[in-house]
């Protein structure tokens, strides 16, 4: 698939989402973005504001098989990935395979659950396999996981393990609605909307799972020239050296940094990738991996503050179209 061919597909998807999630213009491109790169996606914001919609939509108009989890505090590691159950007709142990045996697994308030359950997750994200008796499954292709969190603040919530937040590509922060926007999601409750009869709303699928692994596979013919993996390297080597951060991104981060900025590119119908690209994901994939110091912290400083510095301090390359 050919850049202009992946951005017309592209605009698809984004406008049949945009149909359902109103007002979440960034949330649904930075979602996508993170998706078609072959990433997971870590979504936090208060009860409310169209998290799970979201992902749900996106379910529909990618043609993918989805399952929901979800997480509580006594959610079990096997209740997520299945369990060997002994069949007494065949007298022997029997795999049952779990919800994470799906292509798009929605990992709902993932953060209401122990640590002993969300690393349930860090094998099938990593490895895209669970491994159980000492056999190892395969996960269906694609699988990539969405999941949800309410702040850290709230009630009853634990936060993710370090471990965990890296597997995630992006973390992105959903924000209330402008009061436009809150006319217009009213007057689709009055027009008959409901989040739970999404079959009911004209929302077309306009992609299958085959389609959705094509254009992953062509994001390999997206340029990308040594200035920006240069710049790509220069932002995340900052990250480990800001005065405000204790523990700075890992190489995945780059990794991931340069996935998520071909994918910007082929959405936009480019086939090479310029700084652009690279600063409109950064914040997102730098906010979750770094660790700040007690006294930054207190002083106010967050992780968007220091993404913010660093984006100012690295040198942008000059790259030829």
């Amino acid at each position: 698939m050919n850049p202009i061919e992946f951005r017309d597909r592209f605009d698809l998807l984004r406008r049949e989402a945009g149909k359902v999630l109103l007002g979440q213009d960034d949330l649904i491109l930075h979602t996508l973005v993170a998706v078609l790169a072959g990433g997971h996606v870590l979504i936090e914001g208060v009860p409310g504001l169209g998290k799970t919609l979201l992902v749900r939509t996106l379910a529909h108009v990618l043609g993918a098989t989805f399952k929901r989890i979800q997480f509580t505090p006594d959610l079990m590691p096997s209740d997520v990935t299945g369990g060997n159950v002994f069949n007494q007709k065949e007298d022997r142990f029997v795999f049952h395979e779990g919800p994470i045996f799906t292509q798009l697994l929605l990992a709902d308030e993932i953060n209401r659950a122990p640590a002993k359950t969300q690393s349930a997750l860090l094998e099938a994200m990593q490895d895209l396999a669970v491994t159980s008796d000492g056999i190892t499954r395969a996960l269906p292709d694609p699988f990539f996981v969405i999941a949800t969190q309410n702040p850290i603040e709230s009630q009853g919530t634990y936060p993710l393990p370090e471990a965990q937040l890296d597997r995630f590509l992006i973390q992105v922060n959903v924000k209330h609605p402008s009061q436009a926007v809150e006319r217009l999601i009213l007057k689709n409750h009055v027009n008959g909307f409901h989040a739970a009869r999404l079959d009911r709303f004209e929302i077309q699928r306009v992609a299958t799972a085959a389609e959705l692994v094509q254009m992953r596979e062509g994001l390999a013919r997206i340029r990308v020239d040594d200035g920006i993996i240069e710049y790509i390297a220069d932002i995340v080597g900052r990250s480990r050296v800001h005065r405000s951060v204790y523990l700075g991104a890992s190489p995945r981060a780059s990794i991931g940094l340069l996935a998520v900025a071909r994918a910007m590119a082929a959405s936009e119908g480019r086939e090479y990738v310029i700084p652009d690209d690279v600063k409109a994901l950064a914040p997102a994939i730098l906010r979750h991996r770094l660790i700040l110091h007690p006294d930054a912290e207190i002083e106010g400083v967050s992780a968007d503050d220091c993404v913010d510095d660093i984006l100012r301090e690295a040198k942008v390359p000059k790259t030829a179209a």
